[in-house]
């Protein structure tokens, strides 16, 4: 980097906390950009949360509001849950990002456009009849016009690369600069860029030399008068941090579950978005006896996984909203041979093919009751990208326990979004040893395939093929004890009432409420990732001295012991979530409390400021009644 001696150098404002969005056209390596700026202000020490934002096509039209790819990241210097309701920095390569994303910035926002994407026949195309950049529209925000891709050319001139080319490195300019103003490193990045294009060397040097660009231009120009600084996170639990999204640890924690069992894992899936990454991460790991494969589709994946399970492995099979309807019959399958087998559902907007790009928590319902019969079935649900990986080793043990398929509810806005990660201690991980029978333990040496643990229920694992264990499973309904096929109907009430026993029996914690103050009158309880927005939300209101307290369900089926006394010590309970209210009709159906449901569809996550609002006025309207009344 090169520094101008003659120009004055201000010292940098020091900040808490900072929202960044980049946005651009799908071709212009946003998510690279953000997900590049992310990294660095994770090795700097930053906690951070992230939110990546992209169409759904694989390339939808050039310059239109339809191809708008966004990667918005939250990063301070304290513990932070979600990644920002709005940016305070906006950087805009082309006018359909900034139509997109400009209602988004915050009022006196900074707002860095690239000039050389403003055309006549690109405003045009996104419905601007005059450009923004001279019509006055945003003069309430900080606005730095930069030629952006006129800049990267310029630098690499000395290549022999087309202008075409040397313009697709323009991402790693607008880094360059950002990088910059938030004294973040790149040294990561410029190792990162020659280990990504090793196999062409004359590309990694173009966009290390666009990097390096931005970063001059922003030390050189007089544009920017101010820099930024925002310190390394503190009171962090002591440790070896790393950067993870939600469907690496997911994979991670099959991968551990694997190992802590000490059985082999077969993944069968089939790719569907925001899915496919945890089939694509595991398949690096056959080293740790993990065998993935793609199916034809989604019938095949779940039918290799239970097949897996039978003869003696851990089972997993991972999809989305469309893919688990096609999987409903196999997981009734499972259910009734009673194997253990893992089925991750990373949520996605719908119905039907829906929003494949965007988040949603609508299968909470298909979770509990998608299939036909009383098919009761296990559901986990992780709130954080880090918790993914915890999540995924307690479905599996709760699979392995008690030999049912568990169903793990994950969603877009987790799959893709990334934080900081404690490496945890392999040996604080959880035993998950599982004994497969080795004798007959039936009368007259036969062996009765539906034998139980009396504590758990679980019925015997015996893997095909050991001698003297010939038993039979299948779909039709079995004899208790025995396994053969029965049409009893007193027996066939008794299996179900059975299999039911079963899944209400599994040990689960008790919910653990945060209600710091202990005077709180409104309870707001989430599941899944909205445990970021409820958490931020609580504690604005908190600082504001308003008392709330908060709850987030990890088990969704059986539901925690206590949460109906949970639910009967506070006067009003607000269910956030992002459906039509699927949690507050089960609250209300099974424990007859008046839930309050918050509903969002948009494919969106909540934001902070939006719950505050909501929660406000619960804490008003209940603490009115209460003083009425007393």
């Amino acid at each position: 980097m090169t520094t101008d001696p003659q120009r004055l150098v201000k010292p940098p404002v020091k900040l808490d906390r900072v929202v960044i969005r980049f946005a651009g056209d799908s071709g212009d390596g946003i998510q690279l950009t953000g997900d590049r700026f992310t990294s660095e202000a994770a090795t700097f020490g930053n906690d951070l949360a992230t939110l990546p934002n992209f169409p759904a096509e694989i390339r939808a039209p050039a310059g239109t509001l339809p191809g708008v790819s966004s990667f918005q990241l939250q990063f301070a210097d304290y513990d932070i849950q979600t990644p920002g309701d709005r940016p305070d920095v906006l950087v805009a390569m082309n006018p359909a990002a900034l139509k997109a994303n400009i209602g988004d910035l915050r009022a006196g926002g900074t707002l860095i456009v690239n000039t050389d994407e403003f055309g006549a026949r690109a405003l045009t195309k996104v419905g601007y009849a005059a450009n923004p950049l001279e019509d006055g529209s945003l003069d309430g925000f900080q606005v730095h016009a930069i030629a952006m891709a006129t800049l990267t050319r310029g630098a690499l001139e000395s290549t022999e690369l087309s202008k075409k080319d040397a313009e697709r490195s323009k991402n790693m300019f607008a880094l360059g600069l950002l990088s910059w103003m938030y004294h973040r490193p790149v040294e990561g990045t410029e190792s990162f860029l020659r280990e990504k294009f090793a196999r062409k060397p004359e590309i990694a040097e173009a966009n290390v030399l666009a990097l390096r660009a931005g970063w001059n231009y922003g030390e050189t120009t007089e544009a920017f008068a101010t820099t930024y600084d925002v310190a390394p996170a503190k009171d962090f639990p002591p440790g070896r941090y790393r950067q993870i999204t939600g469907n690496t640890a997911l994979a991670y924690g099959i991968v551990a579950a694997g190992q802590c069992s000490g059985l082999p894992v077969f993944l069968g899936g089939y790719p569907i978005t925001p899915a496919s990454d945890i089939l694509h991460e595991l398949a690096r790991h056959k080293n740790f006896d993990i065998t993935t494969m793609q199916a034809e589709d989604e019938i095949a994946g779940i039918g290799a996984a239970l097949g897996a399970a039978y003869g003696g492995s851990l089972g997993v099979t991972t999809t989305s909203g469309p893919g688990l309807a096609l999987k409903s019959e196999t997981i009734g399958l499972a259910v009734m041979t009673e194997l253990p087998l893992v089925i991750i559902d990373v949520q996605r907007g719908g119905p039907s093919t829906g929003l494949p790009t965007k988040t949603e928590q609508a299968d909470l319902l298909q979770a509990m009751f998608g299939r036909n019969g009383e098919s009761p079935v296990p559901v986990v649900a992780p709130y954080s990208p880090g918790d993914c990986f915890h999540a995924a080793i307690e479905a599996a043990r709760i699979a392995l326990k008690y030999r049912t398929p568990v169903l793990l509810l994950s969603d877009g806005a987790l799959a893709n979004g990334a934080e900081p990660w404690l490496i945890p201690d392999v040996g604080e991980l959880p035993d998950l040893r599982v004994e497969f029978a080795t004798e007959p333990n039936g009368p007259d040496g036969e062996h009765w395939p539906y034998r139980r643990d009396p504590h758990t229920l679980a019925r015997d694992w015996a893997v095909p093929g050991t001698p003297g264990l010939q038993h039979r499973i299948g779909g039709l309904e079995k004899a208790d004890g025995k396994g053969n096929i029965s049409y009893d109907p007193d027996n066939h009430d008794r299996m179900v009432r059975i299999r039911q026993a079963k899944v209400d029996g599994i040990d689960v914690p008790d919910l653990v409420v945060d209600d710091p103050a202990g005077a709180a009158n409104v309870l707001v309880l989430g599941w899944g990732s909205t445990y970021g927005p409820i958490g931020a939300a609580c504690r604005s209101l908190r600082r504001q001295g308003r008392a709330v307290a908060h709850a987030q369900l990890r088990h969704l089926n059986p539901l925690p012991h206590n949460l109906g006394d949970v639910l009967g010590s506070y006067e009003r309970v607000v269910v956030p979530e992002m459906n039509m209210g699927q949690l507050a009709m089960l609250v209300r159906a099974r424990y007859l409390v008046d839930a309050v449901s918050y509903t969002k569809v948009a494919g969106l996550p909540f934001m902070e400021e939006e719950l505050v609002e909501v929660l406000s006025g619960h804490i008003d309207e209940t603490g009115t009644r209460l003083a009425n009344a007393a």
